[in-house]
C-alpha cells in the first residue's frame, strides 16, 4: 500500500493562514500521511519574488512547526536557474518510491497547466488537487479542468476549500504601507518579517 503524500508548492512570499488551512483540509479529505511544502526557488511563471529564497524557506518552516504532519523541503531553493515542477516531482519520486503524490495548487495555476513543461508526463507522476480560488467560478474551473484532463489523460480533481480572501500580494502591500497583517499569517511568521525588515518600502 503506497503512502499518500501531499506536495504544496508555492512562492510563499510570505506563507499565510490561507495556505495552512487549505493544506489541512486536503490532508483530512484525502487521508494523506503528510504534506511537504516546497518553497519555489526561481519559478518560471512568477515575475520576481520579493523576499529571498532563504527567508521564504525559514518562514515556511516556522509556519508549519506546530503540525507534525507538515514538512518543508528545500529541494527547489537549492537549485540554480529556473525550478520546474516536473524536475522536482522526478526527484521526489526517486526519494519516496513508495509514495503516491497529491500535488496541491490553485485552480488558477492548474488552468495554466498546458503551458507547463511536459504536462502529460507531470500528470503521470501525481494526482493534481486543484483548490478553488476566489475570483474563479466553479463552473469555469470544472469546464477547463475537464478539458485539460482529456487533453493530457490526467487525473486532476477540483477541491472546494474554505474561501479565505487572503493573498501574499495583499499582505506584502499592507506591510509596505506600514499596516498590520495580524491574523492573516501565523504570529511567528509576522514576527520574523518584522525582525528582518522584510517587505518594507
Amino acid at each position: 500500500m503506497k503512502k499518500k503524500v501531499g506536495i504544496m508548492g508555492g512562492t510563499f512570499d510570505p506563507i499565510h493562514t490561507g495556505h495552512l488551512v487549505v493544506a489541512n483540509e486536503v490532508l483530512n479529505f484525502y487521508g494523506l500521511e503528510e504534506i511537504i511544502f516546497i518553497p519555489a526557488g526561481n519559478p518560471p511563471h512568477k515575475k520576481g519574488t520579493v523576499a529571498d529564497s532563504l527567508d521564504r524557506y525559514v518562514m515556511t518552516e516556522i509556519a508549519v512547526l506546530s503540525n507534525n504532519r507538515f514538512k518543508v523541503s528545500d529541494i527547489e531553493i537549492k537549485k540554480d536557474g529556473k525550478s520546474y515542477t516536473l524536475n522536482t516531482l522526478r526527484e521526489l519520486t526517486k526519494k519516496y518510491p513508495d509514495a503516491e503524490f497529491y500535488f496541491i495548487t490553485g485552480t488558477d495555476a492548474v488552468i495554466e497547466l498546458p503551458s507547463w513543461r511536459e504536462p502529460e508526463e507531470l500528470l503521470k507522476l501525481c494526482r493534481f488537487v486543484a483548490v478553488s480560488r476566489p475570483g474563479i467560478s466553479m463552473e469555469d474551473a470544472k469546464a477547463k479542468i475537464s478539458e485539460i484532463n482529456k487533453m493530457f489523460k490526467g487525473n486532476i480533481e477540483l477541491f472546494q476549500a474554505p474561501m479565505l480572501q487572503i493573498s501574499s500580494t495583499d499582505i506584502r502591500q499592507r506591510l509596505m504601507d506600514g499596516k498590520s497583517a495580524k491574523y492573516l499569517l501565523p504570529e511567528s511568521v509576522e514576527q520574523y518579517i518584522i525582525k528582518n525588515n522584510l517587505y518594507e518600502e
